[in-house]
């Protein structure tokens, strides 16, 4: 499939090269080529279509032939090649990217290593140099600090001390400029996954009942921890309510996903059937009082 795929991505681009170019580039000068590599990656942006177009990839791919050294059009190509899972045609221009601006790229680097490559390690490193690239300015690709993208990479080592320690900072920073509530919700998820892994179920459930209320009661991975917790302190009745409300939840798409790969510690239906089946074998008839 791998094969398949890069043969039909050289099909595009020697399409590219016969039919998007629309100058001779034979006698073209070194920096000629440079100034119509730019206009080629402009010309793809211009498209305002999705990363992997064949259209936007037939331009950037000619817009990288006529300048190997182009950053821009390296780190747009590079990215679709990621999403279609060409690990390795990803990699070599991302790096040439990263190369070219590494104040910019190095974090994007590391969210893409912590998004699609499950590469804690090397993610935490890309973090950790962007603090010394710009030392005085924290970094947010796609749109969150690195503290935010440090913390979960923690928690895929499954270093909770470190998870909470940098979770606590992009909450606390995000509370201390424009109050919590602007913070992501999925921050205090995972705060609460790590507190609850970390056999601290206490401080777990106050970071579950965070991201219930700021999602507005609509998100299944909420309830279904409180649920679980609940059920581990014997808590039968409030559990099932829980769960039941993560089922909904659930069934009208409200859980933590993302576009392109598993979320991190992501919840499926059989999760929920699972403490579901298990809340109604180990306590069926029990009555609590509260």
């Amino acid at each position: 499939m791998e094969k398949l795929l890069k043969y039909c991505l050289s099909l595009l681009f020697i399409a590219a090269l016969f039919t998007s170019c629309e100058k001779d580039t034979s006698q073209m000068s070194d920096a000629e080529k440079k100034q119509y590599s730019v206009e080629l990656y402009k010309e793809a942006v211009g498209l305002h279509a999705a990363q992997g177009d064949p259209r936007v990839m037939t331009k950037l791919e000619a817009a990288v032939a006529m300048d190997p050294n182009n950053c821009k059009a390296l780190r747009e190509l590079s990215v679709a090649y990621l999403k279609r899972g060409l690990i390795d045609e990803w990699k070599i221009k991302f790096d040439k990217a990263a190369k070219c601006d590494p104040k910019i790229w190095v974090p994007w680097r590391g969210y893409l290593y912590l998004q699609f490559y499950r590469d804690y390690e090397k993610a935490i490193a890309d973090f950790d140099a962007s603090d010394t690239l710009t030392p005085n300015f924290t970094d947010a690709p796609q749109g969150h600090s690195v503290d935010y993208w440090r913390g979960m990479a923690y928690l895929g080592l499954k270093d909770y001390e470190n998870s909470i320690k940098y979770l606590n900072r992009y909450i606390d920073d995000v509370t201390e400029k424009n109050g919590e509530d602007w913070a992501e919700p999925t921050a205090f998820l995972y705060r609460g996954i790590a507190h609850y892994e970390n056999n601290t179920p206490e401080a777990a459930l106050i970071d579950f009942d965070k991201m219930i209320f700021y999602n507005q009661n609509k998100t299944a991975d909420g309830s279904y921890y409180k649920a679980l917790i609940l059920f581990e302190q014997n808590k039968c009745e409030d559990a099932k309510k829980e769960l039941d409300m993560a089922l909904d939840n659930f069934k009208n798409g409200y859980f933590n996903k993302h576009v392109y790969t598993e979320a991190l510690k992501q919840i499926y239906i059989q999760d929920l059937n699972n403490l579901e089946n298990a809340i109604s074998n180990q306590c069926p008839h029990k009555k609590e009082a509260y």
